[in-house]
């Protein structure tokens, strides 16, 4: 078969969505390439390597890395936050988790050892948290949470509705921590000035609860101290995996408005959103620290 080598000058028209620098740059990145080619490859095959060719050039005149993936982008952005999550958990919690195991709250929930006293505090402070959250969604008038409202998710009801019942039962309720009245506040703050960090507290402590970990605990908890009660925390009106399906495609489109760099900085924030919600726990497993 003859084959010959030829010249392919790739020259692309003005585009309206490229403002004048961008178009310039674009030109200087104009590429002449030396393409081999058979004569019976087929036309269309040009095209699509210049189509490709285009398409690398304005990713570079935009700034952009081409074709880079970050894990579980392919899935959307709440994949992404799962796994950067997952990464967080201490490996005796997580096949997935890479951290080493350092605090009381950080060893299998199954060998933890649960009272009323600490519990009651969990569940005080727990209530501080996401009455902050809904009341913050409840009340903005940012467009990023006007999706967010009304998930079927949202627990401060139900938390309301135990923490009667255990002062029923003639419990006292304590106030909650220091650390946890710290938490709501900066919770306010990022709320208003930095969306992106507050959606990943948002996401971090909602999933946290309902999609395992916070299941797994209530019902411990139920078995160990509570004579088998299931605590309106732990109850959902609807399929929580429909719930949960729901808010992760709200999400994604949120994140959809984001650059690259603010999706970055909401998955950078996922450790300080495990190290505040830990302190929670803490009150759980130590209550006395």
């Amino acid at each position: 078969m003859t084959t010959v080598r030829f010249t392919v000058t790739f020259r692309f028209p003005a585009s309206p969505r490229l403002d004048c620098e961008s178009y310039a740059g674009l030109k200087a990145r104009t590429a002449r390439v030396s393409y081999p080619l058979t004569i019976a490859t087929r036309r269309h095959h040009l095209v699509q390597i210049a189509n490709e060719d285009r398409t690398l050039v304005v990713n570079a005149a935009a700034g952009e890395i081409p074709n880079k993936r970050y894990p579980g982008e392919p899935k959307g952005f709440v994949e992404e936050m799962r796994s950067v999550a997952m990464k967080m958990h201490p490996r005796t919690q997580s096949k997935e988790g890479k951290r080493e195991s350092k605090a009381p709250q950080d060893s299998p929930v199954a060998t933890w050892e649960f009272t009323v006293e600490g519990y009651l505090k969990f569940l005080v402070e727990n209530k501080l948290v996401f009455d902050t959250l809904e009341g913050i969604i409840h009340d903005s008038t940012v467009p990023t949470y006007a999706a967010l409202k009304n998930t079927g998710l949202e627990r401060a009801n139900n938390l309301a509705k135990d923490l009667e019942w255990f002062k029923e039962q003639g419990y006292e309720l304590s106030e909650p921590k220091a650390h946890c009245k710290t938490y709501s506040l900066y919770l306010k703050d990022i709320a208003e000035n930095d969306p992106p960090a507050f959606i990943c507290h948002f996401y971090n402590i909602y999933f946290g609860h309902s999609a395992g970990g916070g299941r797994m605990i209530g019902s411990k908890v139920s078995e160990r101290i509570l004579d088998n009660k299931k605590l309106e925390f732990y109850k959902w009106d609807g399929d929580i995996s429909e719930l949960l399906t729901n808010l992760s495609e709200e999400l994604n489109k949120v994140s959809e408005l984001w650059t690259r760099e603010e999706k970055n900085h909401c998955l950078e924030e996922t450790e300080k959103a495990f190290k505040c919600y830990g302190h929670l726990l803490r009150s759980l497993v130590s209550p006395d620290l």
